[in-house]
């Protein structure tokens, strides 16, 4: 047994045998293994008198294509080896254990293995009297050319078929599911493919079970357009996109692409390749559907998920197919597979609309739409909270550096994004005289719960209560209070240290951001009576200092501390975090 990179140990030379059987175990409620065969076949096949929809293609793009064998969706599945089409005596074997006596359509990806073993088990299906028809899948823009209307030889048959792969099979089974014949099955599944296309990105190669190394690869840094899911060449190379920029090439290679016909709606499929997260999908979804619904289409039961992967290749395509009621009460009809589920009843047409929740649209880096005012008008709150959003960003890798020592690495993106929540509400919450500790106050107690809100985690909510009992100590000076600013900051600083130590549990010499606040306030207090911004630089000075100093302590407290001594070397990144952010704010205080 080996061990790849992208994961477990494998038998390569068993691996296609032991994953079908476990499949088969595990979904043996849905299927069931071909006797003889690498192939599983519908519990619910074979079904007399109803066309039998056999598709298939090579193991490592689970769920296509064994996980879309069930009722309303395919009969069976033939599996080849990795990356390789089923050879045409498995397919034989697959297409005879779900054949009702109605005749089975294959439907496959256009890659030469696949049509030419394909092709041979259709023949020897016909010399036996078993009627069969053929629709190859070609959805892959990146390909090939486009059809052209009216050509008798199509340019676009030598596209590969890739994700949009589910929408011909869930055509074609839900037209067998409801009695159709061979050749209207035929007909519906070839219309599902010519109205089907499909573009994607790759930012990272796959390795294959038993191997050391990548199968192919794409260069740091960069984005592979187009590249297939066999690591077949892309249209080109690109820097890293960010996932509005790659929603966007998505939606710009498919818009001109698809065809006429459709009534407005359009089935959506945003595919991951196998690497690429959920969350980080839904991201570029919001982008796809702000660009679709723009374009004048209405995304209809869009689906977010892993279709047709590539082991462990880090990447997404996006498939479209434009509905008319012919298409889309097919796209409807119920199914159930292992990896796909479409219960009856289960969509009306206010689905396709998101129900807009009351109140202000918040934005995390521009914060509440309408409030505030312009940046060059930003009060002192604001204005501190700029310059240590923009002194913190600065430092954001290497604050995740840090964190990842001994935790898990977002701090650094945590309180960045909180705060840019924090100025946001600042800004919309800092109204009043530039000088009055009420507004201050008022606007840090508001910048404290948004920095919370936004950042979340452990880190978000003690910068949350640090801010928020500081604004709260501003809020309740004494009107025309005398004495030295400085004091007051220092009542505050207090009060901060006291809250924090209080929410977290822990105290000074832990290894957290208490042991920069706590000879911050102590420096503060110190100099109570001098001005306030040279008190502040002195304070700011000490703080950082002692972050430095966090590196030969071990930590103690929160996820850090049951990492033990691995942390001791390096400073807390809380610790770190808190002296930019206080000496940011001596800079506004001049």
């Amino acid at each position: 047994m080996t061990t790849t990179p992208a994961g477990l140990g494998h038998h390569p030379e068993t691996f296609r045998e032991d994953w079908i059987e476990g499949l088969a175990d595990a979904y043996a409620r849905t299927l069931r293994r071909v006797p003889g065969a690498y192939g599983v076949v519908g519990r619910h096949a074979p079904r007399p008198g109803r066309v039998a929809v056999v598709i298939g293609g090579g193991s490592g793009h689970y769920p296509a294509f064994a996980g879309l064998v069930g009722p309303g969706l395919a009969a069976a599945a033939a599996i080849g080896d990795v990356f390789a089409s089923p050879s045409a005596e498995q397919v034989y074997r697959t297409a005879k254990a779900a054949d009702g006596g109605a005749g089975v359509l294959f439907s496959y990806g256009n890659y030469a293995g696949d049509v030419l073993h394909f092709g041979l088990a259709a023949r020897r299906l016909a010399a036996e009297g078993i009627e069969t028809r053929t629709v190859l899948v070609t959805d892959d823009v990146a390909s090939g050319p486009p059809p052209v209307e009216g050509q008798e030889t199509d340019p676009s048959r030598d596209r590969r078929g890739v994700a949009g792969d589910f929408f011909v099979f869930k055509v074609a089974g839900a037209a067998a599911e409801r009695g159709d014949g061979l050749d209207t099955v035929a007909r519906l599944a070839a219309r599902a493919n010519a109205m089907t296309r499909t573009f994607g990105a790759a930012f990272a190669g796959c390795t294959l079970p038993g191997a050391s190394e990548p199968l192919f690869s794409v260069g740091a840094g960069t984005t592979e357009l187009g590249m297939g899911i066999h690591g077949e060449p892309g249209l080109r190379t690109t820097r890293h996109l960010t996932a509005a920029e790659l929603a966007d090439e998505l939606v710009d290679n498919l818009l001109p692409e698809l065809p006429p016909g459709g009534d407005g709606r359009v089935a959506v499929l945003l595919n991951g390749l196998g690497r690429t997260k959920y969350e980080e999908m839904f991201v570029v979804y919001r982008r796809v559907n702000e660009r679709l619904r723009a374009a004048g289409l209405r995304p209809y039961r869009p689906e977010v998920g892993e279709f047709v992967t590539s082991f462990d290749m880090a990447g997404v395509s996006l498939s479209l197919m434009p509905l008319d009621e012919e298409l889309g009460e097919l796209y409807d009809a119920p199914c159930d597979t292992p990896a796909f589920r479409s219960l009856p009843g289960t969509h009306t047409a206010e689905d396709d609309t998101r129900a807009e929740v009351a109140g202000p649209v918040r934005d995390e880096a521009a914060g509440p739409v309408g409030g505030g005012r312009a940046p060059g008008e930003d009060l002192p709150v604001t204005k501190a909270l700029q310059a240590a959003l923009d002194l913190v960003a600065a430092d954001e890798d290497e604050l995740g550096r840090l964190d990842a020592v001994a935790g898990d690495g977002d701090h650094g993106i945590g309180i960045v994004r909180g705060l840019r929540a924090a100025v946001a509400a600042a800004r919309a919450a800092e109204p009043g005289p530039a000088r009055d500790p009420h507004s201050a106050g008022t606007a840090l107690l508001t910048a404290g719960l948004a920095l919370a809100d936004a950042s979340g985690g452990a880190s978000g909510a003690l910068y949350g209560a640090l801010l928020a009992e500081t604004g709260a100590v501003l809020a309740k000076a004494p009107a025309g209070r005398g004495g030295s600013p400085s004091a007051l900051f220092a009542d505050a600083a207090d009060a901060a240290q006291r809250a924090v130590g209080e929410l977290g549990g822990a105290a000074v010499g832990e290894k957290t951001m208490l042991d920069a606040l706590d000879p911050f306030r102590r420096a503060l207090r110190a100099r109570a009576g001098e001005a306030l911004p040279t008190a502040w630089q002195a304070a700011a000075e000490a703080a950082t200092q002692a972050a430095a100093d966090t590196a030969q302590l071990v930590p103690a407290r929160g996820r850090a501390a049951r990492m033990g001594a691995l942390g001791h070397g390096h400073p807390d990144a809380g610790a770190v975090s808190l002296a930019l952010i206080l000496t940011a704010v001596g800079t506004t205080l001049r």
